[in-house]
């Protein structure tokens, strides 16, 4: 069956569903419907950009209490008066005032990792609760009455089932929204956060902005939620939006899928209409009151969280036949390249690199240089500090001392990204690829800074025309390294080899001058190596500048133009392959000594 047809499918459903249902069903459905227009906020955050968040429910308070406020016309200073009695000023004022709030948050707490950033979350989701509590002019702790309902083209929608239809447009809305998000340039770099920050960084992205943009639209489709919900109890009170709540929303992602759009809706689905059966039956069944439901509900994501990690979507995507969509290699414009450097040009000088890490020295006065139309090789036993001096170089970790110049500029204190964006792009000695998304799709975040449209217009798809060229570029960096034939298979799948690969098309796909290279060869097949050093000569001819990292001696000596050997963080020899093989100094290093 085709998705479209099911799409439709459930559009009809949801259509009649007020016309056969009960009212308490409809008033249900209509509790489902808010809570997946949050639960899909967190999906957004934390099944796709791995940010746990506690306190969605403080932003559902933000935008009821916003809409509660102004909706209320006579208890209006006379400045404010003018703004008041319409619920449409309290939806725009109320996304002002949750976007200005999670901005400031956000700023505040996702400079925050590990388990202090969940912790952080629960902090001002806890400070939010108290202060609708504290303030009377919000009615304190009794809450706010008397809220007017919606009115759409002069129809009142006072009738739950009127309202359902709203509650339901703005949620497949909102899911409209959140596909075309993933399924743009900037939905790679929202999903590259999962792949480490360092990947991201070297790629272009600018992490720190994701991370915010995901917590904005998260927050922003929660006040969403409030404002329908204020409108349609037209009445709020603290109680609704306090953690207890905001965690319940985070079971709802995590039980339905949280990396999953469609996977909000299920989750909403399933805890909602669990929480009123056991509500119902649990007090008959124990013959005793309470929130027992609780337990269950923390039984269940222990299970889950066992049994079923990906959620509920998953498997219910794989009981219902789906025929799958026919995947073509896009086909687009070529990008604009970047001018090709004269060659002999130099385009990296290293000068007297120091690293340290607390008293260890893992650099000490390195030098090196590569120039245009170049292949170096840089070479030595495990742990003499390779990898540390690819890191210095490329911005990851900058030197403690000296100073690294990039096409004439110097770039020491420059972070990784902006770096990239001067033309140096890099793999990593441990694979960091993002193992659920195809290969097509990790090769073109790789080409993130050759892309310039924004969040919003991702989410209103009126970037298809750049993206169709991005990811048409991708598909030619995975055919020029041999991969096409498992283009649209998951990363995840391939061979560690090829997965190195890939690692360079990716870099390729940043169109470099200057290409960093830490172990391409680890892992290949020799008839692989061969193809490898056929298109990294390919790549020196056309005028790139390569650095490269390698422990396969025989494939270094037969592709280097110039080896440069460290030992315990030091340059001990440089120069053509034949004399360093023949150096006292290397074979001291590699062999133990000479006779």
């Amino acid at each position: 069956m085709s998705p479209r047809f099911m799409l439709i499918g459930f559009i009809g459903l949801l259509l009649i569903a007020p016309q056969v249902a009960s009212e308490f069903q409809v008033t249900l459905l209509n509790y489902i419907g808010l809570a997946a227009i949050v639960a899909l906020g967190l999906v957004l955050l934390t099944g796709v950009g791995g940010l746990t968040s506690f306190g969605q429910a403080a932003f559902v308070g933000l935008g009821a209490y916003s809409t509660a406020w102004l909706s209320r016309a006579e208890n209006l200073p006379d400045w404010a008066a003018i703004l008041g009695g319409s619920p449409w000023i309290g939806l725009l004022v109320g996304l002002l005032v949750t976007a200005l709030v999670a901005i400031v948050l956000g700023l505040l707490t996702l400079r925050l990792s590990g388990h202090y950033l969940p912790l952080g979350t629960i902090a001002w989701g806890i400070s939010l609760y108290f202060l609708f509590g504290n303030l009377q002019f919000l009615g304190g702790h009794n809450g706010m009455s008397g809220i007017p309902s919606l009115s759409i083209f002069g129809v009142e929608l006072q009738d739950g089932r009127y309202v359902y239809y709203l509650i339901w447009v703005v949620l497949l809305g909102a899911i409209w929204l959140t596909h075309n998000l993933l399924d743009s340039r900037e939905g790679r770099a929202i999903r590259a956060l999962k792949g480490g920050v360092v990947m991201a960084e070297a790629m272009g992205v600018d992490t720190a902005r994701s991370k915010v943009v995901i917590f904005l639209v998260a927050a922003l489709f929660a006040s969403v939620s409030g404002w329908l919900y204020a409108h349609m109890q037209r009445f709020v009170n603290p109680t609704p939006f306090g953690l207890g709540i905001g965690i319940e929303y985070l079971f709802m992602a995590v039980v339905g899928g949280a990396a999953h759009v469609w996977g909000a809706l299920i989750g909403a689905g399933v805890i909602i209409i669990l929480k009123q059966w056991l509500q119902d039956w649990l007090p008959q069944l124990l013959g005793a009151s309470g929130s027992f439901e609780v337990i269950v509900f923390g039984v269940m994501m222990i299970l889950v969280l066992q049994r079923a990690r990906d959620g509920l979507w998953p498997i219910i995507a794989r009981l219902v036949p789906m025929r799958k969509a026919v995947q073509r290699v896009p086909q687009g414009v070529a990008l604009p390249r970047r001018a090709v450097p004269e060659a002999g040009r130099i385009l990296l000088e290293a000068r007297n690199i120091v690293k340290r890490f607390g008293g260890l020295v893992a650099n000490n006065n390195m030098s090196l240089s590569v120039r245009a139309g170049e292949i170096i090789a840089l070479i030595g036993p495990n742990g003499a500090g390779k990898s540390t001096m690819f890191n210095c170089i490329s911005g990851v970790n900058p030197a403690s001392e000296g100073e690294v110049l990039f096409c004439g500029k110097a770039v020491t204190n420059l972070d990784s990204r902006e770096i990239a964006k001067l033309g140096m792009s890099r793999s990593f000695q441990h694979v960091r690829l993002l193992p659920t998304m195809s290969v097509l799709e990790n090769v073109a975040i790789g080409g993130h800074l050759r892309g310039f449209k924004g969040v919003l217009a991702s989410m209103l798809r009126l970037e298809r025309g750049e993206e169709a060229r991005l990811l048409a570029e991708a598909a030619r960096q995975v055919e020029r390294v041999g991969l096409q034939e498992s283009i649209f298979e998951p990363a995840g799948s391939l061979a560690l080899g090829q997965q190195r690969t890939l690692e360079i098309a990716r870099a390729l796909c940043a169109d470099p001058c200057l290409l960093l290279l830490d172990e391409p060869a680890a892992g290949l097949r020799y008839l692989e190596k061969q193809a490898l050093a056929e298109l990294l000569r390919k790549l020196r001819d056309e005028g790139m500048g390569i650095l490269l990292v390698e422990h396969d001696m025989e494939f270094v000596m037969g592709l280097a133009d110039r080896v440069v050997v460290m030992e315990f963080g030091e340059k001990i020899a440089e120069g053509l392959p034949e004399a360093v093989q023949r150096d006292p100094a290397v074979l001291e290093a590699y062999l133990g000594g000479v006779e």
